[in-house]
């Protein structure tokens, strides 16, 4: 994850700022875990498409682009 440089907050608005910074990694790790759900299923659907041979035109780039959001949402 990557971080940021902001300025401290004064001591008496520490637990809202731990809150929100809590919401803010909840959210990126939801954002993705569902990269990695939707990568996955391209995945599948582009291996399905593949195997019919008549969509492997279609098949194989939908398998590279699932591929790569599932790299991408790994790292």
């Amino acid at each position: 994850m990557t971080s940021t440089c902001r300025a401290a907050s004064p001591w008496f608005l520490w637990p809202v700022a731990a809150l929100l910074d809590l919401l803010g990694m909840v959210v990126v790790l939801s954002g993705r875990a569902m990269l990695v759900v939707l990568g996955l299923g391209l995945l599948v659907g582009g291996t399905v498409a593949t195997a019919t041979l008549v969509g492997a035109p279609l098949g194989v780039p939908l398998f590279l682009v699932g591929l790569l959001l599932v790299v991408r949402g790994l790292f």
